[in-house]
């Protein structure tokens, strides 16, 4: 299952960084199905990694500092590149 979430962990932060091509797109060219797909993704990849934060905490006895931490990383750019790494 630790597995499960290094690997969602990545795909979240990826879809999150990916908002960085989609935004200017949507609001300087007027071409939202990018940011919409891109969009769905995030919110159904974020959905899945808080859930597994909060799963995986309890399965594996994590420290209440290193569950925040982790919610914390979902909505900081790089966040679950670097708090997930550790």
């Amino acid at each position: 299952m630790l597995k499960t979430f290094y690997i969602i962990a990545l795909l979240e932060g990826i879809s999150y960084l990916l908002f960085g091509v989609t935004m200017p797109l949507k609001y300087w060219m007027n071409i939202t199905e990018p940011n919409k797909i891109i969009g769905m993704l995030h919110g159904i990849l974020f959905i899945t990694y808080i859930a597994l934060v909060f799963i995986l905490s309890k399965k594996e006895n994590w420290s209440f500092k290193k569950q925040i931490n982790l919610y914390f990383a979902s909505v900081i750019p790089f966040g679950t590149f670097i708090f997930v790494k550790k």
